[in-house]
């Protein structure tokens, strides 16, 4: 079922910069939702099947699949709940800046994280990590994190995140790296859309256009686009909007009216209006927070 998106922009980072989440069962809580936020997000999941939105691309999931999320990078997670299926994932969110500078005496491992962070040629999902290992891993400083005192518990949570990113390096992180199986492989019509609204985002939308440049009839990539991604063309284009907008207002000196306009909104009412929809505050209030 479609959820409108909300931001779900995590400014607790600002105080705390690490949020860990240990095999927390998703089952009947899961929302399919578009969503970006401030924090890098690392998913591993442990049980359930499905696929993700992200960067353009529709990747499948399944145990043992650790997905990256980077910074205000635009996703949706599709699993299959309910008839016996069930969803049991854990969920790292961080500042990256902050891992970065913990990996400072590590050149090999902070030149991998930084490539996961900002490289433009890496994969965001890794499969086929051992699940057994990973579970160990993950019980193990679940239980330190449980005892550590407040005084130390952010570098207790660093430490994990550099145990879990040594352990992805280690078992086949850095091979997977330097393969481009995604650039080698054909392109689906739904991704070829999102790839459109990716350069296209900026300006007035319209569907024939975009057909068009598909070589599709509009009802018939408007259909196909929906059974692929789950949700409709102009749904996805509003979530890429908004979540340009956040980035805007986070990073950028533009006004708040400028930056509905960046974003191929003209009209300031409906830009202030779909924002506040979407995110749950004003643009003015989101950008006010993002500078605290």
């Amino acid at each position: 079922m479609y959820n409108p998106m909300k931001m779900l922009n995590y400014m607790n980072l600002n105080q705390h910069p690490v949020q860990l989440s240990f095999s927390k069962d998703r089952t009947h809580e899961f929302v399919e939702v578009y969503h970006a936020h401030q924090g890098m997000e690392l998913l591993y999941v442990e049980t359930g099947e499905g696929h993700a939105v992200v960067n353009q691309q529709i990747v499948a999931l399944s145990p043992g699949s650790l997905v990256v999320f980077r910074p205000f990078q635009l996703h949706r997670i599709q699993m299959k709940v309910g008839s016996g299926a069930t969803y049991i994932r854990s969920l790292f969110i961080f500042e990256p800046s902050v891992l970065d500078e913990f990996l400072k005496p590590f050149a090999a491992l902070q030149s991998f994280f930084q490539q996961i962070w900002k490289g433009d040629a890496v994969p965001q999902v890794f499969t086929g990590l051992p699940e057994q290992a990973v579970g160990r891993l993950l019980d193990d400083y679940r239980d330190r994190l449980r005892r550590a005192p407040q005084d130390s518990l952010l570098e207790e949570q660093v430490l994990f995140l550099i145990a879990l990113l040594q352990f992805v390096k280690f078992h086949g992180g850095a091979d997977v790296m330097a393969m481009s199986a995604a650039a080698s492989r054909k392109s689906t019509t739904a991704e070829l859309v999102m790839e459109w609204i990716e350069e296209h985002y900026t300006e007035e939308f319209e569907l024939d256009r975009l057909a068009k440049a598909v070589h599709l009839s509009p009802n018939h990539v408007s259909a196909v686009f929906k059974q692929s991604v789950g949700t409709n063309i102009t749904e996805y284009l509003t979530a890429r909007r908004i979540r340009q907008a956040c980035w805007l207002l986070k990073t950028s000196d533009l006004t708040v009216q400028a930056i509905g306009q960046a974003i191929g909104l003209s009209s300031f009412p409906y830009f202030c209006q779909l924002f506040k929809k979407h995110v749950g505050v004003s643009p003015y209030r989101f950008k006010k927070s993002s500078q605290l």
